[in-house]
């Protein structure tokens, strides 16, 4: 038996149904065209009087919305405009451009930065990314193993990844006068090549002045180490390119640091690096603001 609950809700309908029927009998001497003519000229009304009434909405809420975020980007806009102003393009990036012996290759709207020269008959290719603006100091030197795995942050010889560039007492001087003028490590990436007898890949880190070796590689086929293709860099993976750069003799790696100091990779280029860095990625979040505006605002 059914519940009061259910019968009160099932007793409208069953009432509508005994109508309908009641109705139905009455017109049946009615065309069946005319039905069918009454009951598609009455739908779409509805329809089209909902739809009508919902696009207005959407287009009231989206319009209120749109210009509430197009006011928040132009204050970004400029905020960042007067940041520019206010620092203008550091000496050292223009000196470098003026002096150095690299050729710049700088896409708007891309990340990486690329500088090249020729070396008598070798050909050099250094590439820096914006991204690394972002990347984690911290993480970077766990990864390269610099890190020590007990870290005690309050300790000034042990934890700080950089405690091992200085002495104590220098940690101490520059703890009470404030935080050091560091700039964060920007990976470094070189290729050098000879026609016909391969290329080294060098990674490297450029930091505080300082170019950092990480890795050195040796690949035949020149090609491995671009690895512009899917399919070289599938290739390049089963391949013996070298033993990590710490494990090798000290002297030996003294000999491939002044290897790259003097084809230009020394402490001009790691000053140079992390502060283009810094002002790329400020003409590019300048360059989204406005693309992003645009859009919106079409």
């Amino acid at each position: 038996m059914l519940s009061m609950r259910s019968f009160s809700r099932a007793a409208p309908r069953t009432v509508s149904r005994l109508a309908n029927s009641s109705i139905k009998r009455q017109a049946s001497a009615k065309s069946s065209l005319l039905q069918q003519s009454t009951a598609l000229s009455w739908k779409p009304t509805r329809t089209s009087q909902f739809a009508a009434s919902f696009s207005s909405a959407a287009r009231r809420y989206k319009a209120a919305g749109d210009e509430e975020l197009i006011a928040k980007i132009e204050s970004e806009i400029q905020l960042e405009n007067e940041m520019k102003e206010a620092d203008p393009m550091p000496a050292s990036i223009t000196e470098y451009l003026e002096n150095g012996p690299f050729k710049i290759e700088d896409v708007p709207g891309q990340e990486d930065v690329v500088l090249t020269r020729k070396f008598g008959n070798e050909d050099i290719r250094i590439t820096f990314s914006i991204a690394d603006l972002n990347m984690d100091p911290e993480n970077d030197y766990e990864d390269r193993g610099l890190a020590d795995e007990d870290m005690d942050s309050d300790n000034i010889n042990e934890g700080n990844p950089k405690s091992f560039k200085q002495a104590p007492e220098d940690s101490i001087e520059g703890s009470e006068e404030g935080p050091e003028d560091t700039s964060f490590p920007a990976r470094v990436n070189v290729i050098i090549e000879k026609p016909g007898n391969g290329a080294l890949a060098i990674e490297t880190v450029a930091q505080d002045g300082m170019i950092v070796i990480d890795n050195v590689y040796y690949y035949k086929d020149a090609a491995h180490a671009h690895a512009k293709s899917v399919e070289k860099a599938h290739e390049r993976q089963d391949l013996y390119v070298g033993p990590p750069f710490g494990n090798l003799d000290e002297d030996l790696q003294v000999l491939l640091e002044k290897y790259l100091d003097e084809r230009g990779i020394n402490t001009a280029l790691a000053i140079f690096v992390p502060d283009y860095i810094d002002m790329k990625e400020q003409k590019e979040y300048l360059r989204w603001l406005e693309n992003v505006k645009g859009f919106v605002a079409a």
